[in-house]
């Protein structure tokens, strides 16, 4: 029979001890799985690159926005100021137009005897010659700065006003009926101009139409010889 001491001691027991993964603040979930964390930090990434991208998005646009609205004012000043200078351009070529045509009726109305001019012919001619150098100039500037349609009108003004030029110098002859009307279609060319010219600046409203009946030229009234006193017609009488 054996005696307590004769059993044999338990032998104690036997424990394995795993090393511990170093811990990083911020990055192992609170489940401690390293496939958790490892998703964990892809999807940080991703967030962080849309969110540049949105940025980067947002400035390319602002910085496009920009440019349209300053290239959008430029256009505008710069249209503003061609208009300006078109609107002189109109008005200087119309100015020269009637000046011509004014200095025609000088020389025609001394060389027809239509009435008393101290001036010489020559001196008239030259005046003639001068308004037909500014009218020349004045069309260059609206060749350079018009519209289509008021270039075209304005070719046709030209053939007219040419017309009252020759007629007045002698280079062709007429009538004086021809030579009114010859005024009355450049007049009628004038507005036709005029009208050109304001739809190119955008300007509402019209100088023709039933609101602008056609009008014809001023003309003076016939001469009359002032009748004599009786004083003067009984003097005659008597002798």
């Amino acid at each position: 029979m054996r005696s307590q001491h004769d059993v044999p001691a338990r032998p104690p027991a036997f424990r394995i001890r795993l090393p511990r993964l170093p811990v990083e603040q911020g990055i192992i979930r609170s489940t401690g799985n390293p496939v958790t964390r490892r998703l964990g930090d892809g999807v940080g990434t991703g967030g962080q690159l849309v969110t540049i991208a949105a940025v980067l998005v947002g400035a390319l646009t602002t910085h496009l926005t920009n440019h349209l609205m300053e290239r959008s004012r430029n256009r505008h000043r710069l249209l503003t100021r061609w208009d300006d200078k078109k609107v002189d351009a109109y008005g200087e070529y119309v100015d020269a137009a009637k000046m011509r045509i004014a200095a025609s009726v000088r020389l025609y109305e001394a060389r027809e005897n239509l009435r008393e001019d101290h001036r010489p012919e020559e001196e008239l001619r030259e005046d003639l010659a001068e308004a037909g150098r500014r009218w020349g100039s004045a069309f260059e500037r609206v060749m350079l700065l018009g519209g289509d349609e008021a270039i075209e009108a304005g070719h046709e003004l030209n053939k007219l006003v040419a017309e009252i030029d020759w007629q007045a110098t002698g280079r062709i002859t007429g009538t004086l009926e021809e030579w009114r009307e010859r005024h009355r279609a450049a007049f009628r060319a004038i507005n036709a101009f005029h009208e050109e010219a304001r739809t190119d600046l955008g300007i509402r409203g019209s100088v023709t139409g039933d609101r602008h009946p056609e009008r014809d030229l001023l003309l003076p009234s016939a001469r009359q010889v002032p009748a004599r006193r009786t004083s003067d017609r009984q003097a005659s009488a008597g002798d």
